[in-house]
């Protein structure tokens, strides 16, 4: 799953909870039947989330006699669901058996006492032992308990046009090994392919997390010898300001836009620019390198409106390198999703038998190939049927040992934003590096209450 915007105030009074009374699994619910919440597609072509549940459901049913599952689906774009949801999760009524949480946000669920730590459940249950360390790590909240089990992941690297490449003299190879190499790459695309945008990273308040991480954190996280978290002290538990790192990161967004490798400021401060990198610039040979997703395939497949068969022949896949080199050499970040079990839940113990059923090897490798996912069993990485349905999805699958999570916790949405300000300051030109990274400074330490440690 796709990382999401930055969320506004959650819990806004636009939205009637007196819509949800009826979902709940509290009172008056049968003991026989588990309800599970989900998000839903807005778009009604895809369907992929419920022609899955609708196969375990079946399947749960037939090895569980007596037993039935209700589906709450949640029909809304990605602000509205947390909204909607957390308001579901504060009451008993309300409260479905098993919710699907965005890893972005589920601290800000587990302080607000709205899930169930999982841990009695995960201590019996072997396939655990299954589950890649990144990915349990999400799940996991300051007090050290899993509130959630992953039903997969995704990761980040760079998406380089061959075609472009070819035209500009470049290796249809190409592995860059540092910052510098990428940059080089651009210069030399921008020097003899007009009319082709060189490089992509997203940037600004527009676009939201994926300015934050697909864009800064895939720089940060590169910058340093890679064995501490550049945004989050966990021993301190404090937030990092004054990094040299956060520093050369802004440099490196400074220079794409300053020196115009990157799309049109205007057109990168577009808070729908990744619907026109997918649909249009890597399509038509529009772009020559993209710092993105795992994901971007799912945006060209029969019945998506940008249907692209060609695209493994057309795109080279590189993973994105540390700053200067330094081990372990490259990085990647991810997200993903988690299923959960609300603290006020009328049923948690045959909720989590419907997870165990969900994530059976042969279950979680269904829903991996489905949702174009990055597998987080290692049973499943390992199995030829999951690492030979699409390409990519090796190189994807391998960048899962070397990538970061975010330190979501509950003040990373405001963290993020400050991020977000940061960028946009530099891609614009309105802020110099240094008044950029002392203005993030500032916010952090007012956003988080002081929570700061200078490095």
């Amino acid at each position: 799953m796709r990382p999401t915007a930055a969320l506004p105030l959650l819990l806004t009074t636009a939205l009637a909870a007196t819509a949800l009374t009826a979902c709940g699994s509290g009172s008056g619910s049968s003991p026989d039947t588990v309800k599970v919440s989900y998000k839903q597609s807005t778009d009604n072509s895809v369907k992929v989330m419920d022609t899955y549940l609708a196969g375990i459901k079946k399947q749960f049913e037939h090895e569980h006699p007596g037993k039935k599952v209700e589906f709450v689906p949640i029909k809304a774009p990605d602000a509205e669901y947390y909204t909607k949801l957390q308001q579901m999760l504060r009451s008993p009524r309300t409260a479905p058996d098993l919710v699907y949480e965005d890893t972005f946000l589920i601290n800000s669920d587990i302080t607000s006492g709205y899930l169930k730590p999982l841990d009695p459940y995960l201590a019996k249950w072997p396939d655990w032992g299954q589950f890649v360390g990144t990915a349990k790590a999400a799940a996991k909240g300051q007090d050290g308990k899993t509130y959630g089990v992953p039903d997969g992941t995704d990761t980040r690297g760079l998406w380089f046009d061959k075609r472009v490449f070819r035209k500009a003299g470049l290796p249809t190879d190409w592995q860059p090994k540092t910052w510098d190499d990428i940059l080089a790459a651009a210069r030399t695309i921008k020097r003899k392919v007009p009319g082709v945008v060189a490089l992509n990273v997203y940037t600004g308040k527009p676009a939201g997390e994926r300015a934050t991480m697909q864009g800064f954190e895939m720089l940060l996280y590169g910058t340093g010898d890679g064995t501490r978290d550049p945004l989050y002290d966990s021993g301190s538990k404090k937030w990092i300001t004054g990094s040299q790192g956060f520093e050369d990161s802004l440099k490196f967004v400074e220079t794409v836009y300053r020196d115009k490798l990157g799309p049109d400021v205007s057109d990168a401060l577009d808070p729908n620019f990744n619907t026109t990198v997918n649909g249009e610039l890597l399509p038509q040979g529009k772009l020559g390198i993209a710092l993105d997703g795992s994901w971007l395939p799912q945006a060209w497949l029969p019945g998506s409106g940008h249907e692209w068969p060609d695209w493994s022949k057309q795109l080279g896949l590189a993973a994105m390198p540390t700053q200067n080199g330094q081990a372990p050499g490259k990085v990647s970040m991810s997200g993903g999703w988690t299923w959960s079990i609300p603290a006020k839940a009328g049923n948690p113990d045959l909720a989590f038998e419907f997870v165990r059923t969900m994530q059976t090897k042969d279950n979680a490798r269904k829903w991996y190939i489905a949702n174009s996912g990055i597998a987080v069993r290692k049973d499943v990485a390992a199995d030829p049927a999951y690492a030979g349905a699409q390409p990519g999805i090796r190189f994807f699958t391998d960048l899962v040992a070397s990538t970061h999570y975010r330190p979501a916790y509950p003040a990373y949405p405001k963290v993020s934003t400050a991020v977000q300000e940061a960028m946009e300051g530099v891609t614009t030109g309105d802020l110099s590096v240094a008044e950029a990274a002392s203005g993030y400074d500032a916010t952090v330490e007012d956003v988080t209450g002081g929570r700061v440690v200078r490095k």
